[in-house]
């Protein structure tokens, strides 16, 4: 594997950004964007799977990035759940739940492989060489 020397060039954040942008327009294109308290929700759950990834992996530190990929992946859960919660109000159709949840699950799958791979590490120091 190279070595990685920003979070933007992770697969995991490039999809984590792709899906938060997905759940903001959502927010700002649907009645979601009158339920202010369940768009607040979504929003700051979906932006934490890409912010916590960034966050971990600018701690510089194995053990610190597992811990923060792993907040990152209970993050994608909770806006897997709050999907539902936006079909259950009518603010998206079966059709884009069946997608973002698809999405939100494979994501969950690729930070979960990639905890697995740097438990398997014995990476120190700045930027996992």
């Amino acid at each position: 594997m190279a070595t990685i020397k920003r979070f933007e060039d992770l697969e995991i954040w490039k999809e984590a950004r792709r899906l938060a942008k997905e759940v903001h327009f959502i927010s700002i294109e649907t009645e979601l964007r009158n339920d202010f308290r369940l768009k607040s929700q979504i929003k700051s759950a979906s932006g934490s799977v890409m912010d916590n990834i960034a966050e971990g992996f600018e701690r510089d530190g194995n053990l610190e990035f597992r811990q923060f990929l792993s907040i990152a992946k209970g993050s994608s859960g909770e806006t897997r759940s709050q999907l539902y919660r936006l079909y259950d109000c009518n603010h998206i159709s079966s059709e884009k739940l069946e997608l973002l949840v698809a999405d939100y699950e494979k994501l969950s799958g690729k930070i979960s492989n990639f905890i697995s791979y740097l438990n398997k590490k014995d990476f120190e120091g700045i930027k996992f060489q």
